[in-house]
């Protein structure tokens, strides 16, 4: 009934071109105030006459937003990977896929452009969540900010999250052993940031998940269900699953509605520490022992078959490290296990992605709900075990086991009492075919795997596209799809102006701006891109380099003595651009 009803009796959509938004408000302001008026003259009638009169669905796209935590650029089947990602290859076919889309190259920084549609430290998080005095790096989304959330929640949309908030100051404790009880869920505190800051608090309905950035995937530290501490998770529990359950609960809660629905889904997986389901790891027991180089060579070959890069303009970059070889690596068997705990951990979120286009098809939605999928940043070189327990990260698990840290390799990956990461030779593989990783501003960093679905909406599916995108780019995106109004004002605060473009046009096979600059810095590591132009600072070299992106998509030959005229032309756009957007003076 509900399906015909949406299909067949609305009265007005407010996607349409003669019935903007603000005619829908005015409409709505009418309706109440007929309601109000039989209810004085109709008295016990108004229930009958307010069912009888009821608004018709609106016709507005739903939207899903999907982000995975550390994924790599060919980690995905349908971006060259091994891994077994069959719902996400879905999405891909039935949609697009964008072959250059940036992020900002670390989780919070991200996450904090991505909900805003402004570059990080506009945002409030030029850093990390460590409040710091000052406008760029204080940690937090700023009162000058608006999130997705509070734009479409404003214009009419249920808004939920399931995941990673991460984009909130983080309180602790007064000394390091009261924190690790803490982490150690020996102790409970009520809140994990300002409350204030928590995301029903900017503009999300319903959430579930962490507040903080890293978890224990069996017993997560920080986790709340609105605002509410969750202090004891269920026997089995495994967060990856945990997330994915929620998010298909929401789609079905919402599709009850009248109301469209934007559900931002932050999953935590493949972000270490590397914990997965035995059952998952075996899948891929042996698919690692071939070693980096082998593995490297294979997804490289296959995204050429693919069509997602051309052998001609993007070369399999060296690998690094590139001193220690497969052969004489005398931990193979703990370095195949770790990069398949990392594959299982991808292969699970993906079951879960596909419980929830189970539920958008059961519940008639698929058709009209925009899917995204992308990575926050490329994948970590980072050694967690070398860490030790401290801040995030725990020392025993609830019921007093220790958690290993064993930097010798002694211990294997996957369990609940284990703390490591896949470090930087399969960051190297997991990022193919570019340089470096997580925070560096080279494409192993910033570049993202990104795709879009939406049957009503994208003209050609199964296509790829060129044009070059960036995560600040949903907020202009979402507006246009939804008719929403990004504010000049909010809750009487003076809002930055949107920086983000919408992506839009590219449904339909029109070509963007390729004028548009884009920009990005994190803890020193800088770059400025220019058409098919890229200065960049990266790595442990200090010096700007500059690389041409249509001809050198791996970033391999620096043309900065060649071309010192683009050099002083580009590094004085970055220079302006860091002045303007708070990343210069640092704190």
């Amino acid at each position: 009934m509900k399906l015909f009803i949406r299909r067949n009796s609305f009265l007005f959509s407010k996607r349409s071109a003669c019935f903007t938004h603000s005619a829908f408000s005015a409409c709505t302001i009418f309706l109440k105030s007929v309601l109000a008026l039989s209810f004085l003259t109709l008295g016990p009638s108004l229930e009958t006459f307010a069912v009888q009169q009821k608004p018709k669905a609106d016709k507005r796209p739903n939207i899903v937003l999907i982000m995975a935590d550390d994924l790599g650029y060919s980690d995905l089947g349908c971006y060259g990977g091994e891994i077994q990602t069959p719902n996400l290859d879905r999405i891909a076919k039935k949609g697009m896929q964008f072959k250059q889309f940036y992020n900002v190259s670390r989780c919070c920084p991200t996450r904090a452009s991505l909900l805003t549609g402004l570059y990080n430290h506009d945002a409030g998080i030029g850093d990390m969540t460590t409040h710091q005095n000052d406008s760029g790096y204080r940690g937090y989304l700023g009162k000058n900010t608006v999130t997705i959330a509070e734009v479409l929640k404003q214009a009419g949309y249920h808004t939920a999250m399931a995941g990673k908030w991460h984009v909130s100051n983080t309180i602790t404790q007064n000394n390091q052993e009261n924190q690790l009880k803490w982490v150690n869920h020996q102790t409970e505190h009520p809140l994990f940031s300002p409350i204030d800051q928590y995301p029903t608090n900017r503009g999300f309905e319903k959430y579930y998940g962490t507040i903080w950035g890293v978890v224990d995937f069996y017993d997560p530290f920080s986790l709340v269900e609105g605002t509410k501490p969750v202090s004891n998770v269920p026997k089995g529990y495994y967060h990856t699953d945990a997330i994915n359950e929620k998010a298909e609960g929401y789609v079905r809660e919402f599709s009850k509605s009248d109301q469209p629905f934007f559900l931002y889904v932050a999953h935590n997986a493949p972000h270490w520490p590397i914990q997965a389901l035995p059952e998952d790891i075996e899948k891929y027991k042996d698919t690692y022992k071939a070693g980096w180089d082998v593995i490297r060579k294979s997804r490289y070959e296959k995204m050429i078959r693919l069509g997602l890069i051309d052998s001609a303009t993007t070369k399999l970059s060296p690998r690094y490290p590139g001193q220690k070889s497969w052969e004489n690596n005398p931990t193979k068997e703990w370095d195949a296990h770790a990069m398949a705990v990392h594959a299982a951990m991808i292969d699970r979120m993906d079951q879960g992605i596909g419980k929830i286009l189970t539920a958008l098809e059961e519940t008639g939605e698929i058709d009209n709900t925009i899917i995204v999928f992308l990575s926050d940043n490329g994948a970590s070189a980072e050694l967690s075990d070398k860490y030790g327990p401290g801040f995030d990260r725990p020392g025993q698990t609830r019921d007093g086991r220790i958690i290993s840290y064993a930097t010798d390799k002694s211990v294997m990956p996957g369990p609940q009492t284990t703390f490591f990461s896949i470090g930087p030779d399969w960051a190297n593989v997991v990022n193919t075919p570019f340089r470096l990783w997580k925070y560096q501003s080279l494409e192993g960093g910033v570049h993202t795997p990104m795709i879009v679905s939406w049957p009503k909406g994208i003209k050609k599916q199964g296509s790829r596209t060129d044009e070059v995108g960036h995560v600040m780019d949903f907020m202009a995106t979402f507006i246009e799809v939804s008719g929403a109004i990004y504010p000049k004002e909010y809750h009487g605060n003076t809002i930055t102006p949107l920086e983000g473009r919408s992506f839009v046009p590219v449904f339909n096979g029109k070509h963007l701006d390729e004028n548009r600059p884009l920009f990005n810095e994190h803890e020193g590591s800088k770059y400025v891109r220019l058409n098919n132009w890229k200065l960049v600072v990266a790595g442990t070299d200090k010096n700007w380099k500059l690389y041409d992106l249509k001809t050198d998509r791996s970033e391999l030959k620096d043309l900065s003595g060649t071309y010192p005229d683009k050099v002083v032309q580009m590094r004085a756009l970055w220079d302006d651009w860091a002045i303007k957007h708070n990343v210069l003076p640092k704190p």
